[in-house]
């Protein structure tokens, strides 16, 4: 069995920019939660060529203590309702909760499901019999990437080419097999791949 692994924010849906702090990051409200255009229908596309869709995606909110359970929970209702309006569906959800500085202390970690670690991918791999080299993860971030490389994935990065990203690819000596600008396109790589 071979799985499209995604990553959450930046992926699935838009990132929201915070002003107070000037970061972009995760929605912390469901209200924040927005699909990007087109994830249903990449997903949908991914289950058509036989692959299973996996959420694999670093999560501290609630270690950080900015993010209550509920509302982290209540987000995750409304991802699945959002992509079930349009005939969509994952078929499994990881997350890692930990942080090395978490202000939650049963949470404060440096654990091996934290990306760029492999942990999340290699244990979706075991619990649904998953052949990671047969599979993709695809993210908008190197730790993504080399998430899946070390998982023995290929990956997709999704966005477009920086100068400074590409300075950063070459520091951490970490390439993606493929980069593309959302999710759809990501799909029409893989299915070109396989055709060959």
């Amino acid at each position: 069995m071979k799985a499209v692994f995604l990553d959450r924010d930046g992926v699935i849906n838009s990132l929201v920019y915070y002003p107070e702090q000037g970061v972009l990051d995760s929605p912390f409200t469901p209200e924040q939660f927005r699909l990007l255009p087109g994830v249903a229908q990449a997903i949908r596309k991914y289950h058509k060529m036989g692959y299973k869709v996996i959420l694999a995606s670093n999560q501290p909110g609630i270690a950080k203590g900015i993010l209550s359970e509920e509302a982290f929970e209540a987000i995750r209702r409304k991802m699945k309702r959002e992509l079930a309006k349009e005939g969509a569906f994952l078929d499994g959800e990881y997350y890692c909760p930990h942080h090395p500085e978490a202000k939650v202390k049963r949470l404060k970690a440096n654990c091996g499901c934290r990306k760029p670690e492999p942990g999340l991918l290699l244990q979706a791999a075991k619990d649904m019999g998953i052949e990671l080299s047969r599979s993709w993860m695809i993210g908008d971030g190197l730790t993504d990437v080399k998430a899946g490389k070390r998982a023995g994935t290929r990956t997709i990065l999704m966005g477009r080419k920086k100068c400074e990203l590409c300075q950063l690819m070459d520091e951490e000596d970490v390439r993606p097999d493929a980069i593309a600008p959302d999710l759809l396109a990501a799909a029409q790589h893989i299915l070109k791949q396989e055709a060959k």
